[in-house]
Order: C-alpha cells, then structure tokens, then sequence
C-alpha cells in the first residue's frame, strides 16, 4: 500500500477506500486528447481494471496534447501504444485493449466487463450510443468535451433525470482547435468524479453540468 499512501491518507478514501479502487473496472471509450489522460490517472490510482477501447492510430497531430504518445508511436494502434505503457507506469494493473471503435453492434458487450464508463469520445454518435447502453447496464457514463480553451463534465447514471442526447444537440463531426491543457484540466475532473463513485465521498456532477473557460479561468455549473 506504500504506493498509495497520499491517496490512502485522505478520509475521503483512506485504506477502505483504496481497497475498493483496487477492484474497480473502468473502461475509457477513446483513446486520444481526453481518454489518454484519463487512463494514465486511473493507472497512477490503482484501479484494478482499465479498458482502453478506440480503432484510431497514432498521428503526427495527436502528439501535441496526447501525451501518453511518442514519434515512436506513429502510425501505431492507439491502444496498443497506449497499453504497453500504461502497464509500464504500473504493473498491478490489468490494461485491456480493445483495437476497435465501440459502436452500437459491439458496445454492449465490451460495456459489460466494467463498472463504470468515462467519455473520452471525440463525436457526438458515439456519446449517445455508450450512455444508452449505459443505461441500460445501469452502469454510471462520465461524460467529458474539451474544444478550444473551454471543456465540460456530466455525470449521467441511475439518478440522472436526463440522458445524454435529451440534453446535447448533434454537432457536424469537423477538426476544431485545442490547447492540450484543456484537455488535461477536464480529464482530471472525469477521472475525480469516477473516484468519488467508487469510494463515496463528495458531491458528483449528476444532474449538473460542469463547464470551465481557460482564457478566463471562469467555471460554472449548471444544474440539469
């Protein structure tokens, strides 16, 4: 438990708390700005199970906010890229790959193996497709989107008055403009409300929309 100690000597988590971290199993559904960050804290966490799932590869574009890659990694599988080094960062963690984009034909199988799904999605479709599947698995989904300087959280499970595609309209799917730190900012905040579900502390964002501009620094949330 040496690893843990700073996570373990929070009363939020202590040492129940890291035990059930140590038995959680969470599946990133896309593997680049968001997605790969996310999967690096659930790594450094200890969470006992992650599934990496996305069907891109590593380009040159992606290098300059998806830094779990190097050049090396060009024109690789993402999560095999991915994989091999999340398993270097900690070897007491199960890291399974899925090579393919998760879709309405093979989501609910892959779904099934995890407790709880974070979005580390790039399009529309794909969100709506995992949240219902989610919900039919009673299965909490994270939602996250980062564009530009400004990101946004959601949390939608059991308790959510709302699903995802009641709240979003679809968006043209087009190469938009991003700061990595957008992305790193939001992903940390998925990754806290997936700890806050596995060990019970705090306020999630269900029901509530988290939105922060990183021009201005100015953070709202909007209740749902």
């Amino acid at each position: 438990m040496e690893r843990y100690t700073r996570q373990i000597a929070l009363q939020e988590i202590g040492a129940a708390g890291q035990q059930r971290i140590a038995q959680a199993r969470v599946l990133v559904v896309g593997v680049g700005g968001l997605g790969a960050l996310v999967a690096q804290y659930l790594v450094a966490a200890g969470v006992a199970k992650i599934g990496v799932v996305d069907g891109d590869r590593v380009s040159m574009t992606n290098l300059q906010r998806q830094i779990i890659y190097t050049e090396q990694d060009l024109g690789v599988q993402k999560t095999l890229a991915a994989g091999s080094r999340l398993r270097a960062m900690n070897s007491s963690v199960e890291v399974v790959e899925h090579p393919q984009f998760l879709t309405a034909e093979n989501g609910a199988e892959i779904i099934s193996d995890y407790d709880i799904v974070i979005d580390g999605c790039d399009n529309y479709q794909t969100r709506v497709v995992v949240d219902a599947i989610c919900a039919e698995q009673s299965k909490p989904f994270i939602h996250g989107a980062v564009e530009g300087f400004v990101g946004q959280v959601s949390l939608f499970n059991s308790e959510s008055r709302y699903r995802y595609a009641d709240i979003f309209e679809p968006t043209e799917r087009v190469e938009k403009g991003i700061i990595g730190p957008t992305a790193g900012v939001v992903a940390a905040v998925e990754v806290s409300e997936c700890l806050k579900i596995i060990c019970g502390y705090g306020a999630t964002l269900c029901n509530r929309l988290w939105r922060v501009d990183l021009r201005t620094m100015n953070s709202e949330i909007f209740e749902l």
